[in-house]
């Protein structure tokens, strides 16, 4: 009796201390972890892809602790986009939230900090995104215009109007057109990274037509691209 009353003691007193000597990140201890979220705004139809930064007020933020795959737990930020965890314990804390592509789908953008015994750490500001224009670029060029009428040189001028295409380059259709503004200029909205053909039309003296095309690669989003040479197009009037 007294060997089986001194196991149960043994065990009760393993069960014990293995909290306090394998406590890891999470609630049940002394710390904050606290920081801001901004949201950038990206509006569509803005030509020099300016972007509007407020706080982001209401926005859900997500703490994971040390290396778990998933959140422990979650918050809403203030009107003033600041958020706040309580009660943790030491350790590392990474805080996420979301950005909104224009396709709807949702990016996480995460922050990580080591956390002390009591401590209060503040988190480096999140920047979340929306928008249409998010994750795109645009490209700008310029048509120029040389104009003929019954083959006599009538003068010329940036090209009014003239429509401009593009397309990925291997495909054989384009996916959009632009017309060409009153200095001359064109351009194409929310381009994903890639490689495209940007192409119009032109005309000889006998008005055949045909087209003239230029490449562009788009490396990296939120850029703006023009191409290296404006087009000179012959248009009979």
């Amino acid at each position: 009796m007294n060997r089986t009353i001194k196991l149960l003691w043994a065990f009760l007193a393993v069960v014990l201390l293995l909290p306090a000597c394998n406590k890891g990140e999470g609630k049940g201890g002394t710390g904050t972890v606290q920081g801001y979220v901004k949201l950038i705004h990206h509006p569509d139809d803005d030509f020099a892809l300016s972007a509007d930064t407020i706080d982001a007020a209401k926005t859900d933020v997500f703490i994971v602790y040390g290396d778990d795959a998933y959140f422990g737990d979650d918050t809403e930020t203030g009107f003033d986009g600041m958020y706040q965890f309580e009660y943790l314990t030491p350790g590392n804390y990474t805080i996420y939230s979301y950005s909104t592509l224009p396709s709807g789908e949702k990016v996480a953008v995460s922050e990580t900090v080591t956390l002390n015994k009591g401590a209060v750490v503040q988190v480096p500001t999140i920047y979340i995104h929306d928008g249409k224009a998010y994750g795109t670029s645009l490209v700008k060029g310029q048509v120029h215009a040389s104009y003929y009428h019954n083959g006599s040189y009538r003068g010329e001028g940036w090209a009014y109007e003239h429509r401009v295409y593009i397309r990925r380059v291997g495909e054989e259709l384009h996916f959009d057109d632009a017309r060409v503004g009153v200095d001359g200029y064109f351009v194409f909205q929310k381009l994903q990274p890639g490689e495209y053909e940007v192409f119009t039309t032109t005309e000889d003296y006998n008005e055949i037509p045909s087209l003239l095309f230029q490449t562009i690669t788009i490396s990296e989003a939120g850029q703006v691209y023009e191409l290296e040479e404006q087009f000179e197009v012959i248009i009979n009037v």
